[in-house]
């Protein structure tokens, strides 16, 4: 059964923007989660403003994502709103070295559009999974390279649906971890400071990145990445792998064996399943190492 609320969410963000009952497993990257009460892809930055400031008018829990790559929703579902920023904030402008981008555009599409225009400094994240919007949130990073090496400005909507501009240093990154982690902004996009290179040398240097994550992690499957976030002076994955947990599983979840910081979804598992994985990983790496492994992946 629909929510009356809906009808006034399809007045703000279109009808054909607002999907009732929405199974959520096939717009996450780890497939799987069950239905949102609504789930919402707002055309533009415009709209995210008066839709926010009606979900908290009418306290409507609400949660954003872009490609889903770094969170997991449960079987049961969601409870509320899900809006998804990945198809109607995707425009990208470039003017010198100076790029302003949508929140809602990949990281390797973003990352293809700056190499096209001869700016380098951003090929360490086309091979990320997920959107600007997600990256800028947990500052995002690999092979030393981090947002905040890049980002310049973020633009954001408040819980007031008052638009609102960060600085680099009031976004206040730190490792995964930004002014936006605590959810109390939706960003909707941001610009980012790159320099002058030469356009075949750029697309080499992502090209050996995304071969090296190709040899290492287990990309043919579903999952969120890097599921863990690298403990002081150790490394998740080695940590696990020495827990004897590679290809460890439950239902039809398991620890990469290829990588063990991955956990994927390589039989058609449930939530239920993978969070049964990490959950079992976390548990055997504090008896073994006495450590704690903090998820990077949101749970809703």
């Amino acid at each position: 059964m629909e929510h009356t609320y809906i009808d006034r969410i399809r007045e703000i963000a279109g009808a054909e923007a607002v999907y009732a009952n929405e199974i959520m497993a096939p717009h996450m990257s780890m497939k799987v989660g069950g239905p949102a009460d609504c789930f919402v892809k707002p055309g533009d930055a415009a709209a995210v403003g008066p839709l926010v400031k009606f979900l908290k008018e009418e306290s409507i829990p609400y949660y954003v994502i872009g490609n889903g790559s770094n969170v997991i929703i449960r079987d049961e579902g969601y409870r509320g709103v899900i809006i998804c920023i990945k198809e109607g904030l995707r425009e990208v402008s470039i003017e010198g070295t100076t790029v302003h981008a949508g929140a809602g555009i990949s990281l390797k599409d973003l990352a293809d559009i700056v190499c096209a225009a001869s700016l380098t400094g951003f090929e360490f994240a086309s091979g990320i999974p997920g959107s600007l919007g997600g990256a800028v949130t947990m500052n995002a990073g690999a092979y030393d390279g981090e947002m905040k090496n890049v980002v310049r400005s973020v633009e954001a909507v408040d819980k007031d649906g008052n638009a609102v501009t960060f600085t680099a240093e009031e976004a206040d990154f730190s490792y995964r971890h930004s002014a936006f982690s605590a959810g109390d902004y939706i960003i909707t996009g941001a610009v980012l400071e790159l320099a002058e290179g030469k356009r075949d040398e750029i697309q080499a240097k992502m090209d050996d990145l995304n071969q090296r994550r190709a040899d290492k992690q287990p990309l043919e499957y579903p999952s969120c990445g890097s599921t863990f976030k690298r403990p002081e002076g150790h490394f998740a994955g080695k940590l696990i792998m020495d827990s004897g947990l590679a290809g460890a599983r439950v239902g039809g979840a398991s620890v990469s064996a290829k990588h063990c910081g991955f956990v994927i979804n390589d039989q058609n598992g449930t939530a239920e399943d993978v969070l049964g994985v990490i959950a079992m990983v976390q548990k055997t790496v504090k008896e073994k190492f006495g450590i704690e492994l903090e998820c990077e992946v949101k749970v809703l």
